[in-house]
């Protein structure tokens, strides 16, 4: 419901605004267009031909001279906390050996694990703390912070606790998923199913009960974990009630989407290998898939996620830096807009709503930010562009202006 202007806050004048209502379809533009704001929430908004009279000395009015409005972005997909780097295997990739040989080999997400285990809090958030700067200051006002490079019960609340920690750090949403399920600890070779006992019967309980999860997710997969082993730790989430969310799909199609969906899932990630039966099932589950281009670019993937038949069944898209250190060690929301649109050949509508509307429903917040709309918490992001289609065009200049979170203006 709209407020009485006798209860606005802030009012933006002079504004374009990409309400990002229409889930990708369009921006929802609304050009020569203004914006009030009242107790942190989207209050009213239109054309500026349409504002009501207000109260000029009660009012922060805020004149935008033109710029454009979008609403904060939102990161769905991130593994910002870890220990190390992997700039060894990113050599080894380039020298020809594949994703799957360097986890064979005991590289991959099992040496980011040896690191993670080895560091401590403190080390943890100060290098997570630049890599949630850095998406900060380029918009994103809401981002997903997952678990899964501890792999024992100490050091995934670790991680967790260190994701608590970043939210009070920074003006920025912070939805913390646990990933014990990730990948099997050395520890555990060839006890797979041992291992899975341990992220159901000890490692969720303890995080829920410490409250450090908002959801749970699986890495289905043939060097993760098989379509049974995720549905056990689905269904020790469940009696917690922690909705699930999957990363199935990416490597091969062994039904991870399918059986998330089942389970009514958030979303389910990477997708590559997703065929139409998966597809059709996520959207009866009204699941968003998210779309990773980063791995996709840096792994040198050649299988594109299956766009057109997303569009055909009006599945939400959204995009995700997927920010991690062996597959995607990029912290530039920019760049995985311009990558949506020349690699996946998305529009720049669909792509800024992915890192918007779309993206705040994988996060199962998308009755509250993600769009300018009213009753919307106000995380609305000021551009210094000259239409909308910039922000997936160019990237390495940054046309941020303002960032506001819910109502205050965290970057000017």
């Amino acid at each position: 419901m709209s407020t009485s202007p006798q209860q606005w806050q802030t009012l933006w004048i002079n504004v374009n605004l990409a309400t990002m209502q229409d889930g990708g379809n369009s921006y929802g533009s609304i050009e020569n267009g203004a914006l009030a704001i009242s107790q942190g929430k989207i209050a009213w908004l239109g054309a500026m031909d349409d504002l009501p009279a207000f109260n000029n000395e009660q009012v922060e009015v805020i004149d935008g001279h033109g710029a454009w409005l979008t609403p904060g972005l939102v990161d769905c997909h991130t593994h910002l906390v870890y220990g190390g780097n992997r700039a060894n295997e990113f050599e080894m990739r380039l020298e020809g050996k594949s994703y799957e040989e360097i986890a064979n080999a005991g590289g991959g997400i099992v040496s980011t694990v040896k690191a993670t285990r080895a560091a401590s809090e403190s080390e943890l958030f100060d290098s997570a703390l630049k890599r949630l700067n850095a998406l900060h200051q380029q918009g994103v006002s809401t981002v997903e912070i997952k678990s899964g490079y501890g792999l024992d019960t100490t050091n995934e609340i670790k991680m967790l606790k260190v994701a608590e920690q970043l939210a009070k750090a920074l003006p920025v949403t912070v939805k913390k998923t646990f990933l014990g399920a990730h990948a099997l600890p050395v520890e555990y070779k060839g006890k797979a199913d041992d291992y899975i006992a341990l992220v159901c019967n000890d490692m969720l309980p303890k995080i829920a009960s410490l409250q450090l999860a908002d959801a749970v997710d699986v890495f289905c997969e043939g060097i993760g974990f098989s379509k049974e082993q995720t549905e056990q730790v689905f269904a020790a989430a469940q009696k917690f009630a922690l909705p699930v969310k999957v990363h199935a799909e990416q490597l091969s199609n062994l039904g991870g989407t399918e059986l998330a969906a089942r389970y009514q899932a958030l979303s389910s990630d990477h997708i590559e290998f997703l065929d139409e039966a998966g597809i059709v099932a996520m959207k009866k589950a009204n699941m968003t898939a998210v779309l990773l281009p980063g791995a996709f670019y840096f792994l040198r993937e050649t299988q594109l996620p299956p766009i057109d038949l997303l569009r055909k069944h009006g599945v939400n898209m959204a995009i995700a830096s997927d920010a991690n250190p062996g597959s995607s060690p990029i912290n530039s929301i920019q760049l995985m807009l311009n990558m949506a649109c020349t690699l996946f050949r998305l529009t720049p509508a669909e792509a800024l709503a992915g890192v918007t509307c779309n993206g705040a429903k994988a996060l199962g917040l998308g009755d509250e930010k993600g769009q300018l709309a009213i009753g919307f918490d106000a995380d609305i992001a000021c551009w210094d562009i000259q239409q909308p289609a910039e922000l997936c065009y160019q990237f390495g200049v940054n046309p941020l202006s303002k960032l506001m979170q819910v109502g205050d203006i965290v970057i000017a």
